[in-house]
């Protein structure tokens, strides 16, 4: 069953999926996946935040936001040269594209220039670059497209009825407006959410519906599970259930067929059998590394283990100019991923 790309979806027809018996679900969408993917290859990401806390905005997720005592101390941007170096060391390891998270609202003209200056020198060593700043320009993103930016992530988070419970400081509009410069940009976009805010399923079902209606679906969807931060304000919410989480994954499978679907924050939280699962229901993408911006990560040994057991293997996409190693990432997975 090779599913046909759509962007029409309704919400009955997302909730339709999310109410399937979880073996008929399961089976669609892993059906869906082996039609577009390998069934057995997954992406390898690897996330930097190369400048961490401060940020203005009142994300009630982000152990980075300013107004929140959660023990992130704000720190400037990262040089050129270690951010260099951290890149050498993913690519190293076993990656081929490489994220770089920065916690802005909306990077002014001179910090893209500097971020500018990074992606250029990352991309020198042969990675895919991904970039997560906030909000952007039509001519921020171009500057970074000429830099050698390849993916921009920038995520919904979650349905547009919910999105005021969750942030205040702007609106689901402006996400959807910065998706807009990044693609007349000729970048590739990144773009999911995160579940478990206290969200309903029908919320969970919007987010869904949102990012398969986009005018292109996103090339990498992120689905973030909550990391609870002491001092935000989701700190202490019901925690969602793991097949729960499998049914997103899931249902995001079947509405973007060729996406990749990227586990992303909250794996630290799931056991080695929920990642199966997830990966059955058509994840083909996690974060490598230790830690994902703010919040830890498994540890890379353990990662191998696990795609040992599972017999997966690692993605080698092929890039211009050559054959890439493993692979890479996503932005903002506690901030905004």
């Amino acid at each position: 069953m090779s599913a046909a790309i759509r962007h029409d979806w309704t919400r009955e027809e997302v909730a339709a999926l999310f109410a399937l018996p979880f073996n008929e679900l399961l089976h669609r969408a892993h059906t869906v996946h082996r039609a577009h993917h390998d069934p057995n290859a997954v992406q390898v990401s690897t996330l930097l935040s190369i400048k961490t806390g401060g940020c203005p905005e009142d994300c009630a997720y982000c152990p980075q936001a300013a107004r929140y005592a959660t023990g992130v101390q704000a720190q400037k941007l990262m040089s050129v040269d270690a951010v260099v170096a951290r890149a050498q060391a993913a690519k190293d390891a076993g990656a081929s594209r490489f994220c770089m998270g920065a916690a802005w609202r909306s990077p002014k003209d001179r910090d893209v220039a500097k971020v500018a200056q990074i992606v250029a020198a990352v991309k020198a060593l042969g990675l895919e670059t991904c970039a997560t700043l906030g909000m952007l320009s039509g001519e921020q993103a171009a500057t970074l497209k000429d830099a050698g930016l390849d993916y921009y992530n920038h995520n919904l988070d979650t349905a547009p009825e919910f999105y005021g419970e969750i942030i205040h400081t702007r609106q689901f509009q402006d996400r959807l407006d910065t998706l807009e410069h990044v693609r007349a940009a000729g970048l590739k976009t990144c773009c999911g959410g995160i579940v478990g805010m206290g969200e309903t399923r029908a919320q969970r079902a919007g987010l869904l519906q949102a990012l398969a209606n986009l005018p292109e679906h996103p090339e990498s969807v992120p689905i973030n599970q909550l990391v609870q931060v002491q001092g935000t304000p989701l700190d202490g919410a019901p925690a969602l259930d793991p097949f729960e989480f499998v049914r997103t994954v899931a249902v995001a499978r079947i509405l973007m067929p060729a996406s990749v679907v990227r586990l992303s924050a909250g794996r630290q939280q799931m056991d080695d059998a929920v990642q199966a699962l997830c990966f059955f229901a058509g994840a083909n993408s996690i974060f490598y590394g230790e830690k994902l911006l703010t919040t830890g990560n498994p540890d890379v040994e353990h990662d191998r283990a696990l795609f040992r057991r599972l017999d997966l293997h690692p993605l080698e996409p092929v890039q211009e100019g050559g054959t890439a190693h493993a692979d890479i990432l996503e932005p903002c997975a506690t901030r905004a991923a």
